[in-house]
C-alpha cells in the first residue's frame, strides 16, 4: 500500500476554523478504509486522538518569516533508525518510533499493516529502497511525550 500523507490543511477538522500563522495545532493520521488520512486540530478541539489514530503529532502553523529548515540526510536518518533497532530503554524505543514516522513522511518507508500482541501495538514498515521490512514498537506517547520526543529529534537532526 502506498499512502500519501497531506500537508497541513490549516483547517481545524473538528471546527472548520482556519488555523492562524504561529498558531499550534494537532495532527492525526487515521485509518481509514486501507489508507491514512491526516486531520488537523485547533488547540480547542483536540480532545486526544480521534478513534483510529495510527499517530498524532503537534506543531505550530508556518508564519513564512520563519528560517527554512537545513535538509538532512535521508541515510544518516535511517542509518540511526536502524541503529536503534533491538533497543528496549524506553527513551530510545520513543526516538525510534518518531523517526519511523519521519522517515514515513519523507517516503522513505511505506506503512504496511499493524500487529497487536500482548498490548502492544508494532507497526511493520518497508524501506521503499531496499523493500526491507521493519517492526517499529508504538509507544502510545500522550501530548507531552511526543512533543519531548519531536524535540529531541529536531535537536539531533539540527532543525532546532
Amino acid at each position: 500500500m502506498d499512502y500519501q500523507i497531506q500537508p497541513n490543511s490549516r483547517r481545524c477538522a473538528v471546527t472548520g476554523k482556519e488555523l492562524q500563522p504561529g498558531e499550534r495545532f494537532y495532527s492525526a493520521l487515521v485509518k481509514e478504509d486501507r489508507r491514512l488520512v491526516r486531520q488537523d486540530y485547533s488547540t480547542d478541539a483536540w480532545q486526544g486522538p480521534p478513534a483510529g489514530a495510527v499517530s498524532f503529532w503537534t506543531g505550530h502553523v508556518a508564519t513564512g518569516t520563519e528560517k527554512t529548515k537545513p535538509r538532512f540526510d535521508d541515510d544518516l536518518l535511517e542509518d540511526c533508525f536502524q541503529r536503534l533497532e533491538g533497543q528496549t530503554e524506553p527513551s530510545r524505543v520513543n526516538f525510534r518510533y518518531v523517526i519511523a514516522l519521519l522517515l514515513m513522511r519523507r517516503r522513505r518507508f511505506r506503512y504496511e499493516t499493524s500487529v497487536m500482541e500482548a498490548g502492544v501495538e508494532t507497526m511493520v514498515l518497508r524501506c521503499q529502497r531496499t523493500q526491507t521490512k521493519h517492526e517499529v514498537i508504538n509507544p502510545r506517547l500522550n501530548d507531552d511525550a511526543m512533543t519531548q520526543v519531536q524535540e529531541e529529534v529536531f535537536n539531533v537532526l539540527g532543525w532546532k
